[in-house]
């Protein structure tokens, strides 16, 4: 655990008690703060006096008193509106701030030169921070994961000269951390997401530039329009940058050609790292992460020889493309991850004959960007609230099903594969949030493993 010792002995009011809201105030605890914790939710309130936290309604707290405000990231800070909590901080001039911020706080007071590598963007910021980590272990580094990946980060091992850090960062999160400084930041992409917590593309671009703008070196995916600019911005104001691409050559930066990855300096370029041949970096998108986590690497002193060691040995990302199990010629693909369109595409592009298990919680814009892709589908099964919608536009264009439940469309499409003669993949990669049917992506990807092991005949590769 990090102990919060910059707020020792101050009044901090902490709403948000699931699991990093609880991990939060425990830190705030052991550090020596006066915690007034609250969650709308009275078990979780019961389950953090169990654990020894102060609490009480902040309806009813006295502003005045309070040093800062820590607020879970899953709460609402701007849109669609903020808070209650919010604005009662705002109206006693108290600031907001989230678990990230406490973080990088501690790290400035005990140990500012350790590395802090911080990853954000709308698509693949899981898979790279993984790969980060990965190669830093492998490297031999003290490393320490965490963030938005699923630990949260002040249950990480405290600051300390010649640890590295490795945190994914989720807009939330970068919204609740005005002094976020990485040793390097990663921006991959950018394309609309949470916009229902955002307002608009431009406040969603500008929460994300934030991570980069307080970086010591800058790697930026340069694919899309708004994060170019950001690149642009973020170099004339001083931060060394370095742009990553999988589209384009670059004179300077690094970008896939193919499978390869090619390091240009000044126009003259060499070949860094060749990705054929490792299943969990296979695809475009995975070239993109590949070329962000050399930047990153290289930014806080790994060398090529260990990152390329690092690349070979990646074991790949839970919920994110997974191979989980094989009948015959048929792989069971489990995708969860994929919690928007843009986020499925790659799976759908790795494979060229698929059973396509998508829906859920629908985000805007629905599948249409998907259409390029709907040869390779031989038949969509749909469930959850996104499918009638996902239907319409499937249209005639692929065969489809509105199966309702993941256990049912998991038979449904393992039976129809079964018939193929040839390679098949049923694939989870539902372009949608899980939050209709199941807790989160996690969970949704677990049961798509458990209904696929239930098939007769099924080896598992898990």
């Amino acid at each position: 655990m990090i102990a919060v010792t910059t707020l020792k002995d101050k009044q901090v009011a902490l709403f948000g008690l699931g699991g990093s809201g609880l991990a939060t105030a425990q830190a705030l605890v052991a550090g020596g703060a006066r915690v007034t914790a609250w969650d709308d939710n009275p078990e979780s309130v019961a389950k953090a006096v169990s654990e020894g936290i102060g609490t009480g309604d902040l309806r009813q707290a006295d502003w005045s008193a309070f040093s800062a405000f820590i607020l879970s990231p899953g709460v609402p800070l701007t849109h669609p509106k903020p808070h209650w909590t919010v604005d009662l901080a705002h109206a006693a001039g108290v600031e907001v701030i989230g678990d990230v911020e406490l973080f990088v706080r501690e790290r400035r007071a005990h140990a500012p030169d350790c590395a802090f590598i911080a990853i954000t963007g709308t698509n693949g910021k899981s898979t790279t921070t993984a790969l980060i980590a990965h190669i830093l272990k492998t490297s031999g580094c003290d490393t320490q994961l965490g963030g938005n990946i699923g630990t949260a980060v002040l249950t990480l091992d405290p600051p300390k000269n010649g640890r590295f850090y490795v945190v994914e960062c989720s807009s939330y999160q970068i919204d609740l951390a005005p002094t976020i400084d990485p040793s390097a930041g990663v921006l991959l992409n950018l394309t609309p997401d949470h916009l229902d917590r955002h307002g608009t593309m431009q406040h969603y671009a500008d929460i994300k530039e934030r991570l980069v703008a307080g970086s010591r070196v800058a790697v930026v995916g340069v694919d899309d329009s708004f994060s170019s600019l950001i690149a642009d911005r973020v170099e004339r104001s001083g931060t060394k940058v370095v742009r990553i691409s999988r589209r384009q050559v670059l004179a300077d930066g690094l970008y896939a050609d193919g499978s390869r990855i090619v390091q240009a300096r000044a126009g003259a370029t060499s070949l860094f790292a060749e990705l054929d041949g490792i299943q969990t970096l296979r695809g475009g998108h995975n070239a993109q992460n590949a070329a962000a986590a050399i930047a990153a690497c290289l930014a806080v002193g790994v060398s090529q020889t260990d990152i390329v060691k690092g690349l070979s040995s990646f074991p790949g990302l839970k919920h994110r493309m997974q191979p989980v199990g094989r009948k015959g010629q048929v792989v069971f693909v489990n995708d969860s991850k994929a919690t928007n369109a843009d986020a499925a595409a790659p799976a759908l592009s790795s494979y060229e004959r698929i059973y396509w298990i998508a829906g859920g919680l629908p985000k805007e814009g629905g599948i249409t960007t998907l259409a390029p892709f709907f040869p390779k589908i031989a038949k969509a099964f749909l469930i959850g609230e996104a499918a009638p919608a996902f239907a319409a536009t499937l249209g005639e264009a692929v065969p489809f099903e509105i199966s309702g439940t993941l256990a049912q469309a998991v038979a449904h499409a393992a039976a129809h594969a079964a018939k193929d003669t040839g390679p098949s993949a049923v694939m989870l990669s539902p372009a949608c949030a899980s939050f209709d049917q199941y807790k989160n992506f996690e969970v949704r990807g677990d049961a798509f493993v458990s209904h696929v092991a239930a098939i007769e005949g099924v080896t598992m590769l898990i």
